[in-house]
This record gives structure tokens, sequence and C-alpha cells, in this order.
């Protein structure tokens, strides 16, 4: 949602609490229990508590850097202030690619639930065998992704209005699920027949974690941040409003797991050949038809609607917060920053979102499942510069004005980082391979745009000057290697990891956990050395937090810009 500085000042503790709830609970409790459940049987609910603790701790890192930078769609634009352009153009490209992803996503879910319907055409948009979203209902999930775009293009104030409402409404919806299913009858042998409570193995628990939409559906926390830096006191409101969000969030996804883990009939079960065997196109609401819960299943119907469409207000403003950072610094065209004089949106960048959501749907977004774990693999990687920020910042900035300081920062970050990088390594391959793939596709576009930007403040025909962009671009891309050498690394052991997490079992069991986690903390340290030699070359420049508090989207810093 859009949000001046002058509204979000004096921003209460309360409001922040249920703009981070209202992000936290979107598609994700639709699919996330049903799929966890697929994948890691009973266990699930340990990849819960695992992406929380996870979550949290990369939450807490931004919220320091957040609350000193108060900028909308700051993450887009945090490598930058760390590390130079180059690194904050791959960062920004993974956030912009992570956010804007979410649009789509939340149609999809919609059009998944709408299977629940009694009317024939309903039961035709998902295909029974292979569970992909057919012709029509890919076409069902495209209208749904325009209707939700154009509400934000034309509405978005209305809707920032109605958001606590929808929250509470979305909060309802879940509760009210878990209540019917346990009453309905809970099957306590479920968590231990068919395998026992892991049944495949404890890397199954943490693939969930990254593909089953646990770090999707924990991604709200980005919501706190980005606003939280305008709160009445940002140094206790932050942090409370992230664990609150958190700890609520959890609490509500743990009673979905095991509710849904107890609820699932015996003999379903046994019928299915155990959990990967239980594959429902809408999990709740098919769970509910089976128990004759009919008031529970329109309950989760009108759910499909709501709480999709009150993640999407959120989703569509971030991402076009995303594309204006690029604009702003220099790596997207400038005209997608512009700003509607009337409705005070960025309409230009909310284009540029629709187009990609229409092509993520038409090639990958065949169904909820296969788009989040994508999505989940490009949030990970997004999370990368939070604890390298910290650190960088803290070397080079240390009289910034922090209304938020991470206790213990010197163990926390390097920790956290380790953290993220086991978890993009849990996305499995080829996942890990794609979306790396994807980021790095960002740093030959980085080198065309600083190649042409120096071309324009040299001259092309002078003296000299093509040693002077070669010498300047090497220069420029020195604070970003660590990233491109780290992406390459954790892809190549993830094809090369046990076969449990897609790879070709030459690092079988957890060796591939362990050199990951072994070999981050050597990336993080040469990350935060790479950002204090930029600092002190002054390839960053500076954003003033007076300035970001003041005017955030349109803060003017010393930073190098690139035209296009």
């Amino acid at each position: 949602m859009d949000m001046s500085a002058g509204e979000r000042k004096g921003l209460s503790l309360f409001a922040l609490i249920m703009i981070g709830i209202g992000s936290i609970f979107g598609s994700g409790w639709l699919f996330g229990a049903g799929s966890a459940a697929q994948v890691a049987g009973p266990a699930a609910v340990v990849a819960w508590v695992i992406g929380v603790i996870f979550i949290g701790m990369i939450a807490m890192s931004y919220a320091e850097v957040g609350s000193a930078y108060p900028i909308p769609g700051g993450m887009a634009r945090y490598g930058h202030l760390s590390h130079g352009p180059v690194l904050g153009f791959l960062t920004g490209w993974a956030v912009w690619i992570a956010t804007a992803s979410l649009i789509p996503i939340e149609s999809i879910a919609a059009t998944q639930y709408m299977t629940s319907w009694s009317f024939g055409w309903a039961q035709g948009l998902v295909d029974p065998a292979t569970h992909q979203l057919t012709l029509s209902g890919t076409a069902v999930a495209l209208v749904l992704t325009l209707a939700l775009w154009l509400t934000c293009f034309w509405s978005v104030q209305l809707l920032a209005r109605a958001n606590t409402v929808l929250t509470l409404v979305k909060f309802a919806i879940p509760v009210l699920a878990v209540l019917a299913l346990v009453g309905s009858g809970f099957h306590t042998s479920n968590f231990t027949a068919h395998g026992g409570f892991a049944p495949y193995g404890w890397p199954a628990v943490l693939t969930a974690v990254t593909t089953c939409g646990v770090v999707f559906a924990f991604n709200g926390f980005q919501a706190v941040v980005n606003l939280g830096g305008a709160a009445k006191n940002p140094g206790r409101a932050i942090p409370l409003a992230l664990v609150g969000a958190l700890a609520l969030g959890l609490v509500i996804y743990l009673a979905l797991q095991v509710s849904y883990l107890g609820s699932v009939p015996p003999e379903l079960l046994a019928r299915s050949g155990g959990w990967q065997g239980v594959n429902l196109n809408s999990p709740f609401a098919d769970l509910a038809g089976l128990l004759m819960l009919h008031w529970v299943v329109t309950m989760l119907q009108f759910g499909a609607f709501i709480s999709p469409a009150g993640s999407n207000i959120a989703n569509v403003a971030s991402a076009a917060y995303m594309v204006t950072n690029l604009a702003e610094t220099g790596f997207f065209p400038r005209k997608l920053a512009a700003v509607h004089p009337r409705y005070g949106t960025a309409r230009p960048a909310m284009w540029l979102n629709l187009g990609f959501s229409v092509v993520l749907l038409l090639t990958v977004g065949r169904s909820w499942q296969a788009l989040a774990g994508v999505v989940s693999a490009a949030m990970v990687i997004s999370y990368l510069i939070g604890p390298i920020a910290v650190g960088v910042l803290r070397r080079t900035r240390p009289d910034l004005p922090r209304p938020f300081r991470l206790p213990a920062a010197g163990v926390l970050c390097p920790v956290t980082f380790a953290f993220a990088a086991c978890a993009l390594y849990w996305s499995k391959w080829p996942e890990t391979g794609k979306i790396t793939v994807l980021t790095l596709v960002a740093a030959p576009v980085a080198a065309l745009v600083l190649r042409r930007r120096d071309r324009n403040e040299s001259g092309s025909g002078a003296a000299g000057g093509s040693g002077g962009r070669r010498t300047g671009l090497l220069r420029q891309f020195a604070p970003a290697w660590w990233m491109i050498v780290f992406l390459v690394w954790t892809a190549a052991v993830s094809a090369l990891g046990g076969k449990e997490f897609g790879g070709r079992d030459v690092l079988p069991g957890v060796l591939g956990t362990v050199l990951i986690a072994v070999t981050a903390p050597l990336f993080y340290f040469w990350a935060v050395r790479s950002g204090v030699r930029a600092h002190a070359q002054g390839l960053t420049g500076g954003l003033s937090p007076a300035e970001a508090a003041a005017a955030p989207a349109a803060a003017a810093d010393a930073r190098p810009m690139a035209s296009v």
C-alpha cells in the first residue's frame, strides 16, 4: 500500500503488527500445510519452527538497516548503500523478482481453490492427473491477476484504509477452520502411522522449509521493515512488531498444520500409500468437503479470495517500489519511476510488474506449489544482503543513528548469513540452478548500463576513454564478486548434493549442507570486507537518514547514478 511519510508518521505498534499479520496471511496458509505434509509428513510441524527462526533472524538484521534508512521498498536499495551500484542491482533484481512473483501466485491460489466449487466449469480449472492449471484455469488466473492489479491501480488508498478489517477477516477464517477440523475428529494415529513422525527423513523437513511455502508464508515481515522506520518509536516498535507478527503467525500456522495432519481420514492416508500420495488441489476445502463440513468449505472459498486479495494490496505496491528504486539508481529506465500526479502510484512500474506476472503465469506458474518453490528460492537470495549490510555499515557508518540495534551482531550476522546459504541449498536442485541463472542475468546488464553511463560522462571519443571505462568497470564490479562466486558455488554444491536435495548424490546425506554451512562465513567476511573497501573508494555514496525519513521515495543522495 502507498503511504506518504506524513501518513506513516506516528504509526502505532498495533497498526504495525496488523500490517505484518496482514502480509503474512496471504495464500501461504491455504496451501502450506498440505504441501509441507506431502513432503515431510507429520514432521512438517518442525519445518514451520525452523522457518520462523530463520525468518526472525533475517528480519532482525533488516530491522536495524530499515530503521536507519526507512525507504519504501528499501530492500532493493540496501545492497547499493553497502556495496555500490553493481551489487545493488544484483540484490535489487533478486528482490524485485521475488516480490513481483507474489502478484500472480495469489491469483493461482484463488483459482486452485475454485475447484472445490460445485460448478462443472470450476472442476476443469485444474488437471486432476498433474494438479496443474489447465488452459481455462490459466485464463481465470490471468483475469484475477488483472482484476487485483486494477484494484490497486485505481483504489490503493481506499483499500489501504480497509487493511485492518481485511486482516481481521483473514485471521478469523483460518482460526475457525482449525476449530472445525479438530472438532470433527482428530486422529492421533496419523502422526506415527505410515513411516512414523518423519517418514521421509529429516532432509525432507529442511526441503519443506523453502519449497513448500514456509519461507513464502513468513515473507510478510518485509512490510514491517518497510514501514516501521516511521513508527512512533522505531527502536521499540520494529522489533516488537516483528516478534509479535511472526509469533502470532507461527501459532496459527502450527495450528493449521496440526489440524490438517490430524484431520486427514486414515482410510484416505492408507489408500494414498502415505503422505506423499495425499495431493489435494484445495487442501483445506477438499478436506472439509470429505468431512462433510460444508459451511467450512464455503468459508474457505470466501477466504481464498479475501486472503490473496488483501496480501496483493501490499504486493502490488511493494513491487512498484522495487522498480522505482531500481529506476532511481539508474538500472531501470527512469520513466518507470514516474508517479501519477492524481493517484500517487507509480503506474509505469505497475505496468512492468503486470507484464512480468503474465509471463510467469504462462511459463512456470502452472500451480501454486510449482511457483512457490521458485519464489521462495528468490526470496532467500534477496535476504542475503541484510546481515551483510549490518556488518558493513557498523564499520563504515558507526555514528549512523540507529533506532534499533541488533544485539550481538558480530555473532548473529554471520550465523544468519550461513542459515540463509543453507536455506538456498535446501531449495533443491534444479531450482537453485534456475534462480542462480535468473539472478546472475543482472551482471551483464549492469556492465552494459555502467559502460553506457561512463561513455556519456567521458565522451566516446576522449583519448584513453576506453581504457578508463574498463578500469572503472572492474573497480565497480569488485564489491560484487563475492555474490557471483557465492551463487555459482552454492549451485554447484546443490548439483552435486544428496539425492534428497535433488543432486547427483556425490555429496550424500548432510555433507552438502555441512559444506555450505562451513564455507558460508568465509563468504560473509569476504562480503563485509568488500563493502568496507567500496565505501573507502567512494563507490557507495550515502543516503542521509534525515533525507530518507523526510522524503523516502525521492531522497537525493550522493550515490553514483547510471542513466538509461
